[in-house]
This record gives C-alpha cells, sequence and structure tokens, in this order.
C-alpha cells in the first residue's frame, strides 16, 4: 500500500509512526490537516465534517481539517478531551525548494506540557506529575513547566501509597506520567482528580540512561547532593521521567526547569483531600466554583504568580513557628501603613506574569508582545524594591519587608537589553514585521532604509511618468502575483513609449513594467523579505538570551510573589477587621470573638454572631457540641478550623483575638455523599473518612467531626459515635483536639465520666412548637433535639409536621436504650427490626389513638378530668409516658 501513497501521504505516514500516541496536525498551504484514526477522534471531539480521500482499489482514507489561523482554539478542546496534539509545520520556503516541502513536529501539546497562555489558567498552576514505585518507597516529582516550578519527594512506610494519593489530590496534576504496567496507576490518576490524563510510557521510551545520571546532565553537576535528593531513588527516577518527557514535547532545552527543590510533607500541616473539600478551601462544594470559598475570601492579589502562590499557600500552612511569625510580621507591616500597601499595590498591578513570559521565551513560543511585556515588567522591579526597602522615606522600610528584598536582583541588565531591542509596542504576530527598535541591528536599519528609498522612488514614479508620457489617467499599482506595474487606460494607449513591457490587460486598461521599476522591485521585496528574516531571527537570539537568565527572573518573581500575597492577606484583614494570631508551640486554641471567614461575608439579611472557642489537651480535648440544624453547629466547626489554617499560612484571622498552639493536622469529618465511582455508600465514605483520621491524628492535631454516625441506625451510629468519642480521649497516640457535633444528645453524658470532654450546646429560643436561633455557643449539652421545628421552618405539610411528633412520642416510650436515673449505661442490642418497624405499621397504639380522639375543646370540665384521671392510672402502671406540660 506505501507504493501507493503520493509522496506527501508518504511523508506524513513517517512522521506518524514517530508520533502514534497523539493526534498529529499536518500543515498543508492555510490548513492543518488529520488522516486516518485521527481524523476520526478529531472530527468527533471538535464537531468537524469528515470528509475522505480515495486511495485505490476501493480504499478510502478519512481526513479532516481547521484552518491554521484558528488552531489554538481548536487544540485548546482537544487537550480539554483528554487528547494531544503534535503540531507538524513547513520547515522551508516553498517558494525556494522545487520539491515537496520539508515538514518536522515543532511542538507536543499535552495537558500537562502546555506553556502558552491562551491554554492555562492564569491564577493556577498546570503541574505535570509522575510517579515510581522502587522496592515500595514510591517517588512523586511535579512540574510545571510554564512557571519553571520543579519538586520532588517520596514516601514510604505502611502508609506510603495513601500518603501519595493525598498529594496527588492537593497537586492535581492535569497529566500523569507512570511506566506500562504499574500497578494502580489508574487509581493514582482518579486521586489526582477527574481532569488529570494519564500518560503510560514503555520502559524503552521513559528513560533511556540512568535516571541519576540524565539529571546531572541536564542541569550541569557533578552531584544531586545539593538538590537534597540524592538518596532518594524513586524521586530521582520520577524527576528524570518528567525532564525526558518534556524534552521531547517541547523540542528544546528547559532553561525554565534550571532547578529543583526537595521536600518532605512533615513540612507543611497536613489537610487530607476530604478535609481541603469539607472546608472548601479552593473549591465549592455546592458547584465546584472558586465563589463562597476561603481563596474567594483571601484572593486580593494583583500578579499571577501571586495568586498561584497564594493557592499553594492555603494547602500546605507551615509548622515551623519562626517562618510563620516571619510573615505575620511582614502582614503587620502593611496592616499598619496603608500609604506603603497603596503604594506597592500600585506598583504590583503593572507587573505581568514574569514566570510565564519567561518560560514562553525558554521554550521559543514568545512573541515580540510577550518580549515587550517581559521588559516592562523588569522595568518596575526597581520601584518595587525600593518600596519595600523604604527609599525616599525618613526611615528604612520595616525589617520584615526588607528581609524579603535582601539580595533582590531586579535583572536590570536583561531589562536593558530588551529596551535597546525592541519597539514599545510589537506587534502580537512576528510575522507582522515591526518588532526591533532601529539602531539595535546595523543590518536591520540598512535594509529598512534601502525598503524606504524604494518606496519613496516608486512613490515619485507616477507624477515623473504623467509628464514623461503625457498620459493624466497613468498610476502605479501593486499585487501579489504581478508585483509593482504601470497602468494606462485604453484611451491613452497610444502614448505609451517604447520602453514599456506589456503584463497584464484589464476591461479598460492595460498593465506595463519597465527594466527600472522591475530593479526597484525587486530591492523593495528583497528587503522586505530579508527583514523579516532578520527581525526573526533576532528575536530568536533574543529569546535564547532571555532564556539564559531564566533563574534570576524567577527568582525575581518569587519575591514579588511573596509580597502581593503577603500585602494581600493585610489588605484582607484591613477589609474585614481581622486580627494577628499568636503562634506558640502549646497545644492550645483558644478564640475570642471567631467568625467563619466565607460565611459572614454571605450574609444578607442578619448579623454574623461571633462565639467563642478554647480547646487544650489537659482540660477541653473534647468539646460535645449538640444542638438543632440549621442552628450553626457545622459552621462553628468550620470556622475554628479555618482559623487555625488561616493562622499557619500567615494570615490575620477573623477574630477579635486568637492563639494557636501550631497544629499538624486537621482533620473534617462534615457530611458525607455516595461514592458511585468505587460502590461506596454514604456510611462506608463517613466511616473510611473517620477510620483515616483515628490512625493518622496525633496529640497536635485538630479534629473537627460532624454528626458521626447519621448514615446508619440511630443504636449504630450512637454506638459508633460515642466509641469513637472515648478513643479520641483515651488512645495514648491520639488525644487530639476535637470538635465534636452530634444530635445524639445522649453523647453528653460523656463529660461526666470523661475529664477532658465538655458540653457545648447552640442556644435557641423555644417559643411553642417555633424555635429561634440564636447562633450562641454556650456551656452545658442539651437533653432532647429540634428536628420537627426545624422540618416546620424548611415548610412541611402540618398533617405530616402533626404525624412526626406523634412518631416520636412513640418512639421516645419504646426507646431501646437502657437507662438508669436518666443516665446512659451500655447500650444494650437493639431489638430485631420487626420490632421496631412495628412503630409504622400494625395495630395502632390505644394511647396515642387515645389522645388524638381527646377534643378537650368539646368536653365539660369534668369529662376532660376523668379522661385525664383514666390516662393517670394507665401511666402508672406503665402502659403510656407521662403527657408534656403542652398536653397537661
Amino acid at each position: 500500500m506505501t507504493d501507493e501513497l503520493t509522496p506527501m501521504l508518504s511523508q506524513y505516514r513517517a512522521i506518524k509512526r514517530e508520533h502514534e500516541d497523539v493526534i498529529l496536525l499536518f500543515r498543508l498551504g492555510d490548513f492543518y490537516e488529520m488522516f486516518g484514526e485521527d481524523a476520526k477522534v478529531a472530527a468527533g471531539v471538535l464537531e468537524l465534517v469528515l470528509t475522505s480521500r480515495e486511495m485505490g482499489k476501493g480504499r478510502r482514507l478519512p481526513m479532516c481539517g481547521i484552518p491554521y489561523h484558528a488552531a489554538d482554539r481548536y487544540v485548546a478542546r482537544l487537550l480539554a478531551a483528554g487528547h494531544k496534539a503534535a503540531i507538524c509545520e513547513q520547515v522551508e520556503d516553498p517558494r525556494k525548494t522545487k520539491r515537496l516541502v520539508r515538514r518536522e513536529v515543532i511542538r507536543i501539546l499535552t495537558p500537562g506540557t502546555v506553556v502558552e497562555d491562551h491554554l492555562l489558567e492564569e491564577r493556577a498552576n498546570n503541574y505535570l506529575a509522575s510517579v515510581a514505585n522502587l522496592d515500595g518507597r514510591w517517588g512523586l516529582a511535579a512540574a510545571d513547566s510554564s512557571t519553571g516550578e520543579f519538586m520532588v519527594t517520596e514516601f514510604t512506610g505502611a502508609d506510603a501509597r495513601s500518603e501519595l494519593c493525598d498529594e496527588l489530590a492537593r497537586l492535581r496534576p492535569s497529566e500523569l506520567l507512570a511506566r506500562e504496567g504499574e500497578q494502580g496507576a489508574d487509581e493514582l490518576a482518579q486521586a489526582a482528580g477527574a481532569a488529570c490524563t494519564l500518560t503510560t510510557r514503555a520502559d524503552s521510551e521513559f528513560l533511556a540512561e540512568a535516571p541519576a545520571e540524565f539529571l546531572k546532565r541536564h542541569f550541569g553537576v557533578g552531584s544531586l547532593r545539593a538538590f537534597g535528593c540524592d538518596e532518594m531513588p524513586a524521586a530521582i527516577e520520577t524527576a528524570a521521567a518528567i525532564i525526558a518527557y518534556l524534552k521531547r514535547t517541547h523540542k528544546s532545552g528547559l532553561e525554565q526547569l534550571r532547578g529543583l527543590r526537595t521536600y518532605s510533607r512533615q513540612e507543611f500541616m497536613l489537610v487530607d483531600a476530604a478535609s481541603r473539600r469539607n472546608l472548601e478551601l479552593l473549591a465549592s462544594l455546592r458547584d465546584g466554583s472558586k465563589r463562597n470559598t476561603l481563596l474567594w475570601v483571601l484572593d486580593q492579589t494583583l500578579t499571577p504568580m501571586g495568586a498561584r502562590l497564594l493557592r499553594r499557600w492555603i494547602t500546605a500552612p507551615l509548622l515551623d513557628r519562626s517562618e510563620i511569625e516571619l510573615r505575620l510580621d511582614a502582614v503587620q507591616a502593611f496592616h499598619d501603613d496603608m500609604l506603603l500597601r497603596g503604594r506597592l499595590r500600585e506598583q504590583l498591578r503593572e507587573i505581568r506574569d514574569l514566570e510565564r513570559l519567561v518560560s514562553r521565551a525558554a521554550a521559543a513560543t514568545a512573541s515580540g508582545r510577550d518580549l515587550a511585556g517581559l521588559r516592562d515588567s523588569l522595568a518596575r522591579l526597581p520601584g518595587f524594591a525600593g518600596i519595600l526597602r523604604g527609599d525616599g522615606s525618613d526611615t528604612d522600610g520595616p525589617s520584615a519587608l526588607q528581609e524579603l528584598t535582601s539580595g533582590f536582583d531586579p535583572v536590570s541588565d536583561l531589562c536593558e537589553l530588551l529596551t535597546r531591542a525592541l519597539e514599545e509596542a510589537p506587534p502580537a504576530n512576528v510575522r507582522d514585521g515591526g518588532s526591533i527598535r532601529g539602531g539595535y541591528s546595523p543590518e536591520l536599519d540598512e535594509l529598512r532604509e534601502a525598503r524606504m528609498h524604494g518606496k519613496e522612488w516608486i512613490a515619485g514614479l507616477q507624477e515623473r511618468e504623467r509628464e514623461r508620457t503625457g498620459a493624466k489617467s497613468l498610476k502605479v499599482g501593486f499585487n501579489q502575483v504581478f508585483g509593482y506595474y504601470i497602468e494606462v487606460t485604453r484611451p491613452n494607449l497610444h502614448l505609451v513609449p517604447p520602453d514599456y513591457q506589456r503584463r497584464q490587460t484589464t476591461a479598460n486598461a492595460e498593465r506595463f513594467v519597465t527594466p527600472e521599476l522591475k530593479e526597484y522591485e525587486e530591492k523593495i521585496l528583497g528587503a522586505e523579505e530579508r527583514i523579516l528574516e532578520l527581525e526573526q531571527r533576532l528575536l530568536a537570539e533574543l529569546r535564547s538570551q532571555v532564556a539564559a537568565e531564566a533563574g534570576r527572573v524567577q527568582r525575581a518573581a518569587e519575591v514579588v510573589a511573596q509580597a502581593d500575597v503577603l500585602a494581600c492577606f493585610a489588605e484582607v484583614a484591613a477589609r474585614n477587621r481581622y486580627a494577628r494570631p499568636a503562634i506558640t508551640d502549646g497545644d492550645e486554641v483558644e478564640i475570642r470573638g471567631g467568625r467563619h471567614p466565607v460565611v459572614e461575608l454571605t450574609l444578607r439579611d442578619e448579623r454574623f454572631v461571633p462565639n467563642d472557642t478554647r480547646l487544650n489537651c489537659s482540660e477541653d480535648q473534647i468539646l460535645i457540641i449538640t444542638g438543632p440544624n440549621m442552628a450553626g453547629k457545622s459552621t462553628y466547626l468550620r470556622q475554628v478550623a479555618l482559623i487555625a489554617l488561616m493562622a499557619q499560612m500567615g494570615s490575620f484571622v477573623p477574630a477579635d483575638s486568637a492563639t494557636i498552639g501550631v497544629v499538624d493536622r486537621v482533620f473534617t469529618r462534615v457530611g458525607a455523599s455516595d461514592d458511585l465511582a468505587t460502590g461506596q455508600s454514604t456510611f462506608m465514605v463517613e466511616m473510611t473518612e473517620t477510620a483515616s483520621i483515628l490512625h493518622h491524628a496525633t496529640r497536635r492535631s485538630l479534629i473537627v467531626l460532624d454528626e458521626i454516625g447519621r448514615g446508619t441506625s440511630t443504636f449504630d451510629g450512637l454506638s459508633i459515635a460515642w466509641s469513637v468519642a472515648e478513643h479520641i480521649h483515651n488512645a495514648k497516640h491520639l488525644g487530639a483536639k476535637t470538635l465534636f457535633a452530634t444530635h445524639y444528645h445522649h453523647l453528653n453524658e460523656l463529660a461526666e465520666t470523661l475529664p477532658r470532654v465538655k458540653n457545648y450546646r447552640i442556644a435557641v429560643k423555644e417559643k411553642g412548637d417555633q424555635v429561634i436561633f440564636l447562633r450562641q455557643i454556650v456551656p452545658g449539652g442539651t437533653d432532647r433535639s429540634y428536628g420537627i421545628q426545624v422540618a416546620r421552618l424548611a415548610g412541611l405539610p402540618s398533617e405530616v409536621l402533626e404525624r412526626a411528633k406523634q412518631i416520636l412520642w412513640s418512639l421516645e416510650q419504646r426507646d431501646h436504650v437502657g437507662e438508669v436515673n436518666g443516665k446512659l449505661r451500655s447500650p444494650s442490642p437493639a431489638l430485631p427490626s420487626a420490632d421496631q418497624l412495628s412503630l409504622f405499621g400494625g395495630a395502632p397504639d390505644p394511647i396515642v389513638e387515645e389522645l388524638r380522639r381527646m377534643d378537650v375543646d368539646n368536653l365539660t370540665p369534668m369529662e376532660a378530668l376523668n379522661r385525664l384521671a383514666e390516662l393517670k392510672r394507665r401511666i402508672e402502671e406503665g402502659a403510656a409516658r407521662p403527657p408534656t406540660q403542652e398536653e397537661e
């Protein structure tokens, strides 16, 4: 079949064999064409018309195409659907060759390797991750080639895989690399998120040489010791796999990835995937958007670098008290000096995305406009640093801010180079020309001079020829086919001199050229072509020079990002009346007037009610919190966890005051839903999350539990909740500070037997069947629930509410949990389910029916008294419960 192919299709097949795992976009004129299976896939994803061409013997080759100028948006859709695309371009000028134009793949675009702006979310990282398992050691590497961030870590021990999954969930990479046959790779990709594309590579493609040697050659070092990973073989393998994959896709030297950071999860407060979800740190539980999240509250950053750093700080609060205090000192300086903060933020508004601009230069995709944006941003850096140092003021800037700029390099030499080289506002498209400033290249200046003089000569040609020939209608024109020409209308053709050479006849005129005109045309058009080629070469040289300074630009961008986030924290604190927390090495969490940072900003019709919290490991370890639904238990639980997390990020907190002993982990078990993908029920999800907490929490952890046990029967749930609370209190490896919200008011009795358990409740005000939520946490437990009152507020029909009250009375009468003097003892086994179900079926309860039939309004006083006396006698005989005060 190969013999029957045209030269162009033979070329396509040869290139496609080297890129079988991607959709090949093959440049033909003004279109990118796709053939065969690629065409079928692309036509479905991009909603293109699928055509075909005859291949002989009744065979047809499917094909479809997209305009080259619209490729960006089509490629974005392919990537969003989890596909990869190889851009195959013509790499020589068709006008300069008589053979088939040479084509090469210049770039492979995959979800985790893109650096192009239109394919990226500006304010979030785009990670490519790689995993490997070597003898039970799991290595993880993650790189954002659009910013230059590159990091590795390893996981060992019995929980290594679980910790790896949690870290992947935190990083949320767009693409995950793994060896073919890596056990559980699919599950790891699922842990990374629904948007993660799994890419598996055969051993022969994964890495062609020893990983450590490959990395040392890339970084130009003799040892990996300086990176801190020299004794981490699994991490080294994953890092090498990422570099190899990026070199294959980028077709460049990856100058933006010139450093490697080794980190440990033990450096940060660990917030597992369930807790990040429950606390709505980055995404809303309702719709997955940023709105009504902690990020939504805090994100007043002004640069893309700052926005991305803020996301990382939110998911990785610090554990080192001194580092936390350094951040808080800087926030305090910005908070106390509104003028300083305002000046800095004005400067930050003018700084573009330094990280991604320099990465595009390293990837050879930066346009003249991109380089000008980098130039203008670098020009702001000296002023930025001067504000932090206190330049122009009577005193030096705050020491916390001077610390930021210690050794700061504004990369002024690169800024000066770009200023000399680039026009003020270069065009977006390099082929439009006009990017290089006059005076930068003598050769370019000469060509531009020749072009200008040629155009001036041609501009004067029309008047000169009119005078010479006497043809007043004569004019000079230009088109792409014939170039420059002299046009004479038919009535004046008799005036045409002998040196005119006819080139074209139109309806009303003839077009001519002269030897002199052709000579100048060659000068002008030749100059135009050479100018364009030279500008492209000069821009490529500038990109290389920028790429060589990528590390310096990235370090400057890191300082800008930190200052942006710290000033952002101060701005948010000033707007929302946040207070600086006191950070200690103790075990206390003491909050005065604490508020939920999101809820207080979203309330419309009521004022947020602040609450105090006192937690420690010696006296107030477990707080049992009871109260009705909608009263504010869940809000209170979450706000305590969020305040601790914000404090260790280095942010001020929504409270009158707060003292936070450094917390190593925050666990939340709040709400649950079915996990249909893995076949887990609501209760199984709840128990799995609870089990993880009990296995991993320590004395320094903060646990937030909301309604443990509600996914099963009342007695099973109560038993589990009771046992979990006892275990947290009594287990030697635990002793964690815990907020335990529950509807099982029996748990209040734990405070009588466990010394570090305290009871609190949400205060409510009752008015008949109505309940008013006061939103205040007060000492003491409650001995009842308010489900029916809340159901009334929700609008349940009155007949449903009345029937519910009857059933509640019967359930309370038949409570199978043993009580002695009103105190809970060890729970007895539940009666058979048939007995429980009899409450809702079978013969009606005679006492309930008697109360329902008793119409007091239509009875005489004596009749009513007689009825009540009979009911009292039956109660004393144990046949019914006493009537409530309202019934009496």
